[in-house]
């Protein structure tokens, strides 16, 4: 917490995030669900913003509330003198030596950075903001005393968290990373309280361990911290959110802020060892909020210089300066300006820009084969915060997918508007479902891009129902003559453009497609998929279904994403017999026998080979 606890002070609007705060308002300007900052911390220095929900850890914050270092007078931004665009009425209160970074913090900030913006873009993690908050915490690990594995030389360790001056946390971790068995101390370069580091700890050099005094460690723990809830560190409101969640202070909010933009007007990198070490540090202070009276570590020795303090008595003096001959004064030493990141010259729409950043829309959702709600917006600022107009913006599609933008295309241009926005063009997603990205960048420039989380998924149904209830039968080597339509709900709304999934199973327990019986025609297999129309249903039209050569019970299963489940009894019987007329004889036509023995009048009775009667000559073969 900060030395002066309880008193209430706004956030500086000199220290602000300038462009987190330009976004902030643009995107309020052009869309309604970008976050409002919030215009003052009302609850004094334990305040959060509005609606907030801290990160888990004992005490609400990373730190414990512990005090932080300063050494500045109280809400001083830290200003880099030269700088174009920086407040003039600002003391020059520090040199170059201030922007240097030791080399391996400097190298862990970045790969912090890099690693959180590949599985959680939307949250638009600066590395300048891990270093505001490692110069205040722990002047950047002591000015860089850390091993060739980043681990500090010797632990950095908060005062004891006992409620005299600081937050009462009672011993959380047995002292295995505090070495107090009492109360928790904030432990390593970025201040983390043990209870805090036992959820958030990370092992960033994979060494197999996960140590709060390793500067890649805590770096990466710090910046997941920062990222919880949902946070976009693009938009003021929840940038002030996330410092806040680290020490609820807004004394210690403003500083931070001040480090922040000082870092990002330019910084450069110094050997390890050797960076600026603070007087009053967060892990330097006597209960009260006192510094110690002596910091156990010291600065590098530097050479005297005019504002050295005297020697003190008994030791040698330093040989004195001669006197400058008439004439021959030397101008005094210009401090070197640290070098920029982009030295590209404003002399476009382009060139003027200092920052690309997320302005609406940073995550996007939609359903197989549908439009999206919503499009990608960026906002175009330059170094003060201000909109860029007329810069061209690329979108593009990264990742395996085959969502396109208006007109089949994967990359698109546009153009920022008067008040510095792009938006891309309409999106429709593809049949594939899954996570890619889309990524905008300023044409021409080699600035950071902004990058966008995007996921399409499959259209759903909880519920399918056959319509109709006739059974499904047909003979080996024939098709089913039925039609099967099926109605496809979720939620008991109808649900178009389902794919749902087809197989002929042989009971309702089977796993696996049969290896015999009815097939699909359109596939010629035991498979298929088929898509809902319109109006939710789906048809399996008489002769879409064949019967296969063995006959038996089987039954057309239906599943569809979301739940949706149905089974259809297919019955497959063998082929009707037709019965075949008995022979005869000889298969000589049969006659017709005569209706009596007796001889006919007209013939004779002696006669051997009598005449066929009337009835026998009228008779007609049997085909």
């Amino acid at each position: 917490m900060a030395p002066d606890i309880g008193r209430r002070l706004r956030r500086g609007a000199t220290s602000g995030a300038v462009v987190a705060a330009a976004v902030a308002a643009l995107a309020a300007s052009q869309a309604p669900e970008a976050i409002q900052p919030t215009t003052d911390n009302s609850g004094g220095d334990r305040a959060v913003g509005a609606g907030d929900t801290a990160p888990p850890s004992g005490v609400g914050s990373a730190t414990g509330d512990s005090p932080y270092y300063t050494e500045l007078p109280p809400l001083k931004t830290p200003n880099k003198p030269g700088k174009p665009g920086t407040s003039v009425n600002l003391p020059v209160i520090m040199g170059p030596a201030e922007a240097g970074i030791p080399a391996s913090v400097l190298s862990a900030y970045k790969r912090a950075e890099q690693s959180i913006r590949s599985t959680d873009p939307g949250c638009n993690l600066p590395w300048q903001l891990l270093a505001g908050i490692g110069k205040v915490e722990s002047g950047q690990a002591r000015g860089g005393r850390v091993d060739a594995n980043g681990t500090t030389t010797s632990p950095i360790l908060g005062p004891a968290l006992n409620g005299v001056g600081f937050a009462n946390i009672s011993d959380t971790d047995g002292g295995a990373y505090d070495g107090d068995k009492v109360h928790d101390r904030a432990v390593g370069p970025m201040q983390f309280i043990p209870s805090t580091w036992a959820t958030w700890g990370q092992d960033a050099n994979g060494d197999g361990k996960k140590d709060p005094n390793n500067i890649y460690d805590a770096a990466q723990a710090a910046g997941l911290y920062l990222c919880a809830n949902d946070r976009n560190l693009a938009l003021r409101a929840d940038l002030d959110r996330a410092i806040l969640s680290y020490n609820r202070s807004t004394e210690y909010l403003n500083t931070v802020l001040s480090w922040f933009e000082y870092y990002k007007r330019g910084t450069h990198q110094v050997p390890d060892g050797t960076g600026v070490l603070p007087v009053d540090r967060s892990d330097d202070r006597r209960p009260g909020g006192f510094p110690s009276p002596t910091a156990p570590f010291l600065p590098a020795p530097t050479s005297p210089s005019p504002t050295s303090p005297a020697p003190k008595p008994g030791t040698q003096n330093p040989k004195p300066a001669e006197p400058s001959k008439p004439g021959t004064t030397k101008p005094p030493t210009v401090p070197t300006k640290p070098p920029t990141t982009d030295p590209t010259p404003p002399t476009t729409p382009a060139g003027k820009v200092a920052t690309l950043a997320v302005a609406a829309n940073g995550k996007l959702t939609a359903t197989t084969d549908s439009d999206f709600a919503k499009t990608p917006r960026v906002a175009a600022l330059d170094a003060s915060g201000k909109p860029v107009s007329k810069v061209s913006v690329r979108f593009e599609i990264v990742g395996a997918t085959d969502t396109r933008f208006a007109g089949g295309k994967t990359a698109v241009t546009a153009t920022t508007t008067a008040a510095g926005i792009a938006s891309s063009p309409a999106l429709r997603a593809g049949e594939k479902a899954g996570a890619f990205t889309i990524r905008a960048t300023v044409v021409g420039r080699s600035l950071g891009a902004a990058d966008f989380a995007v996921t399409v998924t499959e259209r759903q149904a909880d519920t399918l129902v056959r319509v109709g209830d006739d059974p499904l039968s047909a003979a080996t080597g024939t098709a089913f003559g039925q039609q099967v339509q099926v109605k496809a709900t979720d939620k008991s709304a109808l649900a178009p453009g389902v794919r749902v999934t087809a197989q002929i199973v042989t009971s309702k327990t089977a796993e696996g497609a049969s290896t015999e019986g009815p097939t699909f025609k359109s596939t010629s297999s035991r498979t298929a998929t088929l898509t809902t129309a319109t109006d939710g249903t789906l048809t399996l039209k008489a002769g879409d279904l064949l019967a296969g050569d063995k006959k038996g019970t089987y039954y057309l299963k239906l599943t569809a994403p979301g739940g949706g489940t149905l089974f259809v009894e297919l019955d497959v019987t063998e082929p009707a017999t037709t019965p075949t007329p008995e022979p005869t004889g000889s298969g000589t036509p049969e006659a017709t026998p005569s209706p009596s023995t007796s001889p006919s009048p007209s013939t004779s009775p002696s006669s051997s080979s009598a005449a066929p009667t009337a009835s026998s000559s009228s008779a007609t073969p049997k085909d």
